[in-house]
């Protein structure tokens, strides 16, 4: 299937990045201000890893090893990354097929910026339908939880892995304090 849009068309030129020494605190207090769920490990000018909200929850906080760890102890090093001339659903099936939604975009060799499921929905929400409908064919068991937890928040219109109903409206935890 072609989109139309390239992943050089979506992608964030400056993500937020971090050393491979900074805390897990530090790292966390970072992508709540600047409110992203994942930050780049940079070292000497290279990115050498990248560090998602998931990681610390699942790797650190619920081992209740996130005093005791840095970034570099949690990062994904093994990159999974796609060129900028690609469309953008071949990063939806390439986030689907690792399971995430954080990808690194290189250009020969060289690190060009970061493409999320967010960059993605906001430039083509019609792909969000495609993205639960591969899910669903992958997770048929999960298909109620999927459609509970992920979509599009009805007042501010991002993607959330986090839908909560509330008075029949769907939102992202941010708006529901606000309803």
């Amino acid at each position: 299937m072609d989109t139309g849009y390239k992943v050089g068309d979506a992608i964030t030129t400056n993500p937020v990045t971090v050393k491979p020494g900074t805390s897990l605190k530090q790292c966390a207090e970072l992508m709540a201000k600047k409110h992203v769920g994942s930050i780049l490990v940079e070292e000497k000018g290279e990115i050498v890893g990248i560090l998602s909200e998931q990681d610390i929850v699942r790797k650190a906080v619920a081992k209740g090893t996130a005093g005791k760890k840095k970034v570099k102890d949690l990062m994904e090093k093994n990159l999974v990354i796609i060129t900028p001339d690609k469309d953008l659903f071949e990063a939806i099936r390439v986030m689907r097929d690792y399971n995430i939604r954080h990808l690194p975009v290189m250009h020969k060799g060289k690190f060009l910026g970061l493409i999320t499921m967010k960059d993605i929905l906001k430039l083509e929400p019609d792909l969000f339908d495609l993205l639960v409908e591969k899910f669903e064919v992958r997770e048929e068991g999960k298909i109620l939880r999927a459609r509970e937890e992920e979509g599009i928040c009805e007042l501010c219109g991002e993607y959330t892995e986090t839908l909560e109903y509330t008075d029949g409206i769907q939102a992202c935890p941010d708006c529901k304090e606000e309803l």
